[in-house]
């Protein structure tokens, strides 16, 4: 068995991750600045931002999956003005590039590194620091890939219900298909060992569906009664803001269907 490092193996992707890796009988050591519950892993506790106990958890490792982020957004759930003019960097690109140096360094085998898509045309600051530090692993001497994946269905249903407080939801009529972070995982398992390198297939969900229609659906899991009012954006301003879509690898769960699994009972109890 090959020895598998994933960083931000606590988050919503990184426990589906280790999830998949420990269901498929890989040895797996978890990155995480506070040890959890689960005993089926190793343990490595550090600090990607600060490179506080890197160097110990990168020993014997075969294969890295980089699914570490610092995104203000993603953890509340929603934008402040400032998002719109500075983003951290300190995971996505200053610990990027300590992982790849101490990776070097050990001879890691793979580096795997989750990435975002549609980077090259975003427009806000955390998409630039996501860029960055993929282009600092695509620069690298390591033998490398790199994963892009649409926006996480969880990170949607953050987003829609900071509209709850609104009689009138204004919603952007652009296309995109989110995705699962089970659908991901999946797939990142399979790059991480399928033997191949470089810039691999993107990986988006199965429906490609307008945000309003997103929002709908949203409303009918919730039981929820709110008019939504179309915005016209033009394409190009839609993915600068990350609504993308992706026609590469597609998952398999819908979003109606997340929905269902996220507010089971909810319908029936209204």
């Amino acid at each position: 068995m090959t020895l598998v490092l994933v960083t931000g193996g606590t988050g919503h992707l990184g426990q589906d991750l280790v999830d998949r890796l420990v269901r498929d009988g890989h040895q797996v050591r978890v990155f995480a600045r506070t040890r959890r519950s689960r005993n089926d892993v190793e343990w490595a506790i550090g600090d990607l931002a600060t490179g506080e106990g890197l160097p110990m958890a990168l020993r014997g490792v075969h294969t890295v999956i980089n699914a570490a982020t610092h995104s203000p957004v993603a953890r509340r759930g929603g934008f402040r003005p400032v998002d719109f003019f500075t983003s951290p960097s300190d995971v996505d690109a200053e610990g990027t590039r300590r992982l790849l140096d101490l990776s070097q360094q050990v001879s890691v085998q793979h580096f795997l590194h989750v990435s975002i898509v549609g980077l090259d045309e975003a427009s806000l600051p955390y998409a630039r620091v996501k860029l960055k530090g993929e282009r600092m692993v695509r620069e690298s001497g390591l033998p490398w890939s790199v994963v892009r994946a649409t926006p996480f269905y969880y990170l949607l249903e953050r987003m829609l219900a900071g509209f709850g407080w609104l009689p009138v939801w204004p919603v952007p009529k652009a296309v995109c298909n989110p995705v699962d972070t089970t659908d991901v995982a999946d797939h990142l398992t399979r790059c991480a060992f399928d033997g191949e390198r470089g810039v691999r297939a993107e990986i988006g969900g199965p429906e490609d569906l307008s945000l309003v229609e997103h929002a709908r659906q949203y409303l009918a899991a919730r039981a929820m009664h709110r008019t939504v009012m179309p915005v016209h954006v033009s394409e190009k301003t839609a993915r600068g803001m990350g609504f993308v879509k992706s026609n590469g690898v597609r998952g398999t769960l819908s979003w109606k269907d997340w929905l269902r699994r996220r507010f089971a009972g909810t319908r029936k109890a209204a």
